[in-house]
């Protein structure tokens, strides 16, 4: 375990004092969340490694799509019990906990969703991320033509393909540099 003051293992202090904008970001965290996220903090470093690493993040999770916010979340979670990242388990599984109105449902994707009550749908969405985490040049068309078959449009899958990736990616990010979860994702929406 990393000093909990730092949020990774890595001498990478924030840029202080923070640009305007940066602060005003932090700030609506805080107004917000009850937190800035150790994520946000351990990119805080760079302000330009900042700003691509929220822009991204925005996009895959918060932007338009026929993902519901939820769904992007449960990918999040399946994605990283995969790698085993602490980090975003931790803080995506309070997500699922929160969105979803139950505390079992963000255990039991951490665990093993195949265990979840999941309709097709959802099944084959986290059945596909799963295959994209552990073999995506294995990834074929029967495999789209599976999400589709359950309703998702091609461009839907553009969007399950774009968080899993971001998601493989920051979980190694995460892991190599021993990032720490907030300690106040632990205790929440149970």
């Amino acid at each position: 375990m990393t000093d909990q003051t730092m949020p990774t293992a890595l001498d990478l202090p924030m840029v202080d004092p923070l640009p305007p904008e940066t602060q005003k970001y932090f700030d609506i965290c805080v107004e917000k969340l009850g937190m800035i996220p150790n994520v946000l903090k351990a990119n805080a470093f760079d302000i330009a490694k900042l700003n691509a690493f929220t822009g991204m993040y925005n996009d895959v999770m918060l932007a338009e799509s026929g993902l519901s916010k939820l769904e992007r979340e449960m990918i999040a979670v399946v994605v990283s019990s995969i790698n085993k990242c602490f980090y975003c388990l931790v803080a995506h599984g309070a997500a699922v906990r929160q969105l979803s109105g139950d505390p079992k449902l963000g255990e039991v994707l951490v665990m093993n969703y195949r265990m979840a009550s999941l309709d097709p749908r959802q099944s084959a969405m986290l059945d596909f991320a799963a295959k994209m985490t552990i073999a995506s040049a294995e990834i074929s068309e029967s495999d789209r033509q599976g999400l589709r078959d359950v309703g998702f449009s091609d461009r839907d899958i553009w969007d399950i393909a774009n968080v899993t990736g971001f998601f493989n990616m920051s979980n190694r990010i995460a892991s190599a540099t021993a990032m720490q979860p907030n300690d106040e994702y632990h205790s929440q929406f149970r």
